[in-house]
């Protein structure tokens, strides 16, 4: 639990000692107060880990409205700071009211103390995720564009990305990811991860493509030992291994039908039971999805459940494709030319500005990763420190040099495969002086693998 105190504000005496004395015997420290302008102060003085308010006092013991603009001028003081408030003359009305000026949940008088500490640790543990991702921000630019596992986004298009981020990543809702194949849905759902305050526990991916139909529960839910022929021992499912973290399903729209009841059971639930077993787990796991289908249309067509859809998709985050954000990509290509440059012990490498424009003009329809692939395979057979052309699909129209106009050289989507993994190889073999197991670290290759390329193109190496 938070070191800081909790902000208590009442005009009732009797409130307030029976407050101190109930987080007293939880060991949480508290401030109490009896009017507003002592909040303020207070509030104005320290940081409190959250901040219990009464809405009436002395102005009017009914309306709520005091509450209410305490609520704002704590705000105006500390945007992060949590906020619950409580009052005898409760009303849905009014706890909405409290909850648009930036209440953080809202309980009645009299309050069972149960629900109540509940509440103050669910808010405390928010407000401390939000800190943290605000420090993060100011002390190496996370989610301003500045780069992070990959992640640019300085362009105009990315902006609501980064506002959604913002405001949704220390929540616990589901989240669902669209867009294209290759714009970095794995890489937002990872931020999303680190900005919650789940950001110690796992964050567990499942490609939801790739886990067979017959196999799904097993490896979902996890089974016990002799549940099926190959079930030699007990074995912990996905959702067990997330439990407290995030559980990432990629290509949600994969899912098969027969399988669809069982997840949104889970979801719903947040129980499941291991293949063979009748005993029921407890699971607290944020998930958050991603596809680059169109989960309406399948919903139409009846392939996807609708309520499914309604459970995974609490907020959406569309990515927009690489195309739309063109601004991006000089930022994006010095990110990869650094990371294979150092892979490949090329740091001396750099890009020509008519390389560049090259890539700019580009339409891009692997997104992202076609860029990082792209950029990969420039470092790899690149002989000199510049790299001058980019190998781009061979409708890509020839993109003028600096120097008068002279055509880019012919792109290696041209030659065959056979050809270009020569090259490849020559060039690893030329940086490395002929060593064979080198070039081969170089290639990603073992040195048997390597031996016979080499014997396939005639080459040899030391």
């Amino acid at each position: 639990m938070s070191q800081l105190p909790i902000l208590i504000a009442d005009d009732q005496r009797d409130v307030l000692e029976a407050l101190r004395m109930m987080l007293k015997a939880e060991d949480m420290a508290c401030v109490v107060v009896s009017d507003p302008e002592a909040a303020i102060a207070a509030v104005k003085r320290q940081h409190f880990a959250c901040a219990l308010l009464d809405l009436n006092y002395s102005r009017d013991t009914t309306s709520g409205r005091e509450g209410i603009e305490l609520i704002q001028q704590l705000r105006a003081i500390e945007a992060q700071l949590p906020i619950v408030v409580m009052t005898a003359w409760g009303t849905i009305d009014l706890a909405v009211q409290a909850m648009r000026h930036g209440a953080g949940d809202f309980v009645e008088k009299p309050w069972d103390n149960h629900r109540l500490l509940s509440i103050l640790r669910n808010q405390i543990a928010l407000g401390a995720a939000q800190r943290r991702v605000e420090k993060l921000d100011a002390e190496n630019g996370y989610l301003r564009g500045d780069e992070a596992e990959g992640f640019i986004a300085q362009s105009r298009a990315m902006q609501p990305v980064l506002e959604m981020i913002r405001r949704v990543g220390p929540s616990d809702a589901n989240i669902l990811i669209t867009g294209d194949n290759g714009t970095g849905k794995g890489v937002i759902a990872k931020h999303l991860h680190e900005a919650s305050r789940r950001s110690d526990r796992p964050f567990i991916k499942v490609n939801m493509g790739g886990v067979p139909e017959h196999l799904f529960e097993a490896e979902m839910f996890g089974h016990v030992k002799g549940a099926f022929t190959d079930a030699k021992s007990d074995r912990v499912g996905r959702f067990e291994v997330a439990d407290g973290g995030t559980l990432f399903l990629d290509e949600i729209g994969n899912i098969p039908p027969s399988q669809q009841p069982k997840l949104l059971r889970v979801l719903e639930d947040r129980e499941l039971e291991r293949v063979g077993s009748s005993r029921t787990l407890k699971v607290d796991v944020r998930v958050i999805s991603a596809t680059n289908a169109d989960l309406a249309a399948l919903v139409n067509a009846g392939s996807f459940r609708k309520d499914l859809l309604f459970r995974l998709n609490t907020l959406e985050i569309r990515l927009p494709p690489l195309r739309e954000r063109r601004e991006d990509i000089a930022a994006l290509t010095a990110h990869y030319l650094a990371r294979f440059g150092e892979r490949y012990g090329r740091q001396d490498l750099r890009v020509a500005p008519s390389a560049l424009r090259q890539l700019e003009a580009y339409h891009w329809p692997g997104n992202v990763r076609e860029l990082g692939h792209l950029v990969e395979r420039a470092v790899l057979m690149t002989s000199g420190d510049v790299i001058e052309d980019f190998a781009l699909d061979p409708s890509l129209p020839p993109v003028a040099k600096s120097n008068g106009g002279a055509a880019p050289a012919p792109s290696a989507d041209a030659q065959t495969i056979e050809q270009a993994e020569e090259a490849m190889i020559r060039n690893a073999l030329d940086r490395t002086g002929g060593n064979v197991l080198k070039a081969a670290g170089l290639l990603g290759l073992s040195r048997g693998a390597l031996y016979r390329r080499l014997e396939k193109y005639g080459l040899r190496g030391d």
